[in-house]
């Protein structure tokens, strides 16, 4: 990732909030996204809701935003929800070893197996 695409992210995330931004990347990443002066009835709005949309239009209205992946924090998300990493890279579109690459380069590894561990608390 770019230093202006984790740049970007760190604004989002600020902006938007974790949830707002992991649908933001979900639905719109590695896109150019033109964001509206307007909420009414647009995809923002129908994916994002019209709260996060409105923060969005605010301060990037009349723009087009380029939406990150955000790979790494998609990854983490989905390795809390105790999501293997096969799950990961099939909802990421890359492969097992593209994720273990990504939790191999995190300061503060996801635990691998959450999932499993619940069971037997």
């Amino acid at each position: 990732m770019t230093d202006r695409e984790e740049r970007l992210s760190a604004e989002l995330l600020n902006l938007i909030g974790p949830a707002a931004f992991l649908r933001l990347a979900e639905t719109f990443g590695g896109r150019r996204l033109f964001v509206p002066v307007s909420a009414d009835g647009t995809q923002l709005t129908k994916a994002l809701g019209r709260e996060t949309t409105e923060r969005l239009i605010k301060r990037y209205g009349r723009s087009y935003l380029r939406v990150p992946l955000a790979r790494v924090h998609r990854a983490r998300h989905y390795r809390d929800a105790g999501l293997s990493n096969g799950e990961i890279a099939h909802r990421l579109g890359m492969t097992e070893t593209g994720v273990d690459k990504i939790f191999a380069r995190m300061s503060e590894k996801p635990q691998k197996g959450a999932r499993q561990l619940t069971l037997f608390s």
